[in-house]
């Protein structure tokens, strides 16, 4: 399941211009490229592009085509000009398969497979890696943080496994910042979510967790604008690797790896203890 080895550290890169954090934002080929080549020198292990906002608070929808065409350029561009994998941040198969074609080796569906289901053979076809976010869209009614992850994770699980993707191609992500519905505030929810997570390991698949510069912790910190979010940010990164995180989809790769090499250090001596 990835114990024993170092935590992966993933550079998050958005071709989308309504995403959260303007400053992920790369929408010409020049900067797209200078981004991704930064974030490779600076450790990233892949890069995850994202063609159309996820973020649950904006209304940020666009049409399948005008996504798979974003996507296409992005993931050719990088496939086509760097060593390093790329994953797409994507729920739809049109754009899904887009991205499949141009070199795509993983694809991160934030909606566990509840918008798509149809996303999970085309990912076995491919022979591809799948990302599965807990979603409410794929969850029983909200209750207990872990507990509802959990539930929502064992359902994406089970599409994921009826579809042929190989349980070695699995990682799990627990959904920060997805859950908005719940009967305790997000923040709360968040916080309860990242401190349950070696609850999570029990569902054999590594955990890909992003906390990158997302609302909570806006919330927490009393910070609107996310470009001063850093601070907040490594500091949940360090609480996720303790709580067993195999995996950090972040904005900010160098930053964010001498987070995780510092708390990854805490937690194997926390181990032999």
């Amino acid at each position: 399941m990835g114990d024993g080895l170092n935590v992966a550290v993933v550079g998050a890169l958005n071709v989308s211009p309504e995403s959260f954090y303007s400053g992920s934002v790369v929408v010409d080929a020049d900067r797209l490229l200078r981004a991704a080549q930064a974030m490779a020198r600076a450790g990233a292990a892949w890069l995850d592009v994202g063609a159309m906002s996820t973020a649950p608070y904006l209304e940020a929808r666009i049409p399948a085509a005008q996504e798979a065409d974003r996507l296409r350029w992005a993931v050719g561009l990088l496939t086509t000009k760097l060593d390093l994998p790329v994953s797409a941040d994507t729920s739809r198969a049109l754009p899904a398969r887009a991205a499949l074609e141009a070199g795509a080796r993983v694809i991160n569906d934030v909606t566990g497979l509840a918008s798509d289901p149809s996303l999970a053979r085309l990912t076995a076809e491919a022979g591809a890696g799948l990302i599965l976010t807990a979603s409410p869209a794929a969850a029983p009614p909200p209750g207990n943080p872990v507990a509802t992850v959990l539930a929502s994770l064992t359902v994406s699980l089970g599409l994921a496994r009826a579809a042929g993707v190989p349980e070695d191609r699995i990682l799990v992500d627990p959904g920060i910042g997805f859950f908005r519905g719940a009967p305790v505030d997000w923040p709360e929810w968040d916080c309860g979510v990242l401190a349950g997570l070696p609850a999570l390991r029990a569902l054999g698949h590594p955990l890909y967790v992003g906390v990158s510069r997302k609302s909570f912790i806006g919330a927490l910190a009393g910070v609107d604008d996310p470009a001063e979010r850093l601070p907040g940010t490594l500091a949940a990164t360090a609480a996720a690797v303790l709580g067993g995180a195999h995996v950090i989809r972040a904005h900010d790769v160098a930053e964010t790896l001498q987070a995780v090499r510092v708390a990854q250090a805490i937690r194997r001596a926390r181990e032999r203890a």
